[in-house]
C-alpha cells in the first residue's frame, strides 16, 4: 500500500498545479508498476523530499535498492545522464532508468532508510568541506553532450534583469542586482565552462553511505563554470559570519580562480533573485547578504 504524503501532494499543488495534482494521484499506479515492472518488493518505510516519493526496495536477487518516482522537469530531467556520467564517483549509482516517466532505481545507501544526510552534522563547516570534496569530484567530469548549459542559462539571465528590476521597490537590492549582472557580463559570453555540475548540492543531498563516507543525490545536472556550483554551499544552513569562509574554503578545494568564482556566485545570486521577482515575492535577505559578504 502506498500512502501519500500530504507534504508531497501540497508541494506538487503549489509547484505544478494540476499537473502536479495529476501526478499525485498517478503514484499508487506507478509504483505498483514499477514494483512488478522491475521485479522489486517494498523493504522499509517509504520518505519523500519536496518533489518525489522514495520507497526502500529489494531486487530478486536479494540486493537492496531505492525506487525513485518523481515529476520530471527541465532542471531535473538530465538526472539520470548525470548519474551514469558520474558512475558512482562521488553520488548514488543509478541501477535504471525509465524515460517516459522519469522513474529511478538507484543503489540503497546504508542510512537511506534512515534519513541520515549531511545535516545532521552540526558543525557547518566540516559539512562545507565535504560538500567541497564532492563537488571536486564531481566537477572533475566534463558534462556529456545535451545537458542545459550555461552559455544558455546566463546571456537569458541578462535578458530578464531590466524587467525584472522594475519589480524590485528596495534601492540597495537594484544596485545589488545591478552590480551582479554587470559583473556576469564580463564573463557570460567567454567561456561559461563545460564541467558536469550538480546544480543544487547542499547539506540536505548528501547522504552517508557503504562504499564512501557520504554521496550526493538529487542533482539538478547542468554543464559550466564550477564556480555556479558553489551557492547551494553557501546559501543553506546560512551563517552570515561563514560566508567568507566557505567561500574560501569550497574555492581552495576545488582550485578555482577567485575573482570567477564569486562572480559565478553572483550569477546564481540574480538567477535566485529573478525568479523571486518574477514570482511576486521580495528577494530573500540571505540571499543579499551573501552579496554584501563576498564584495
Amino acid at each position: 500500500m502506498i500512502d501519500i504524503p500530504p507534504e508531497l501532494a501540497e508541494a506538487q499543488r503549489r509547484h505544478n498545479g494540476t499537473t502536479g495534482e495529476a501526478f499525485v494521484r498517478s503514484l499508487p499506479h506507478l509504483a505498483a508498476d514499477f514494483l512488478n515492472r522491475w521485479h522489486l518488493t517494498l523493504d522499509g518505510p517509504q520518505m519523500h523530499g519536496v518533489s518525489a516519493l522514495v520507497l526502500p526496495v529489494t531486487r530478486t536477487d536479494g540486493a537492496r535498492a531505492v525506487l525513485k518516482l518523481h515529476l520530471p522537469d527541465e532542471e531535473t530531467r538530465a538526472e539520470p545522464v548525470a548519474l551514469r556520467t558520474w558512475n558512482g564517483d562521488g553520488a548514488v549509482l543509478l541501477l535504471d532508468h525509465d524515460p517516459d516517466t522519469g522513474t529511478l532505481l538507484l543503489e540503497h545507501l546504508r542510512r537511506l532508510g534512515e534519513t541520515r544526510p549531511l545535516t545532521h552534522t552540526p558543525d557547518t563547516r566540516t559539512s562545507t568541506l565535504v560538500i567541497a570534496r564532492l563537488l571536486a569530484r564531481l566537477t572533475s567530469h566534463p558534462a556529456p553532450p545535451g545537458l542545459r548549459s550555461l552559455g544558455d542559462i546566463a546571456p537569458a539571465l541578462l535578458d530578464r534583469t531590466p524587467r525584472a528590476l522594475a519589480h524590485a521597490p528596495d534601492p540597495e537590492t537594484r544596485r545589488t542586482l545591478t552590480d551582479c549582472a554587470a559583473a556576469l557580463r564580463e564573463i557570460a559570453y567567454d567561456d561559461p565552462g563545460d564541467r558536469l555540475l550538480h546544480g543544487d548540492l547542499h547539506s540536505g543531498n548528501v547522504l552517508a553511505a557503504d562504499r564512501a563516507d557520504w554521496l550526493a543525490i538529487d542533482p539538478k545536472p547542468l554543464a559550466g563554470d564550477p564556480g555556479f556550483d558553489l551557492w547551494p554551499a553557501l546559501a543553506n544552513r546560512f551563517e552570515p559570519t561563514e560566508v567568507r569562509w566557505r567561500f574560501d574554503a569550497l574555492t581552495d578545494t576545488l582550485a578555482l580562480d577567485r575573482p570567477r568564482a564569486r562572480t559565478w556566485t553572483l550569477a546564481r545570486l540574480l538567477q535566485n533573485a529573478l525568479w523571486d521577482l518574477e514570482s511576486g515575492r521580495p528577494v530573500e535577505p540571505r540571499h543579499l547578504e551573501i552579496a554584501r559578504r563576498l564584495a
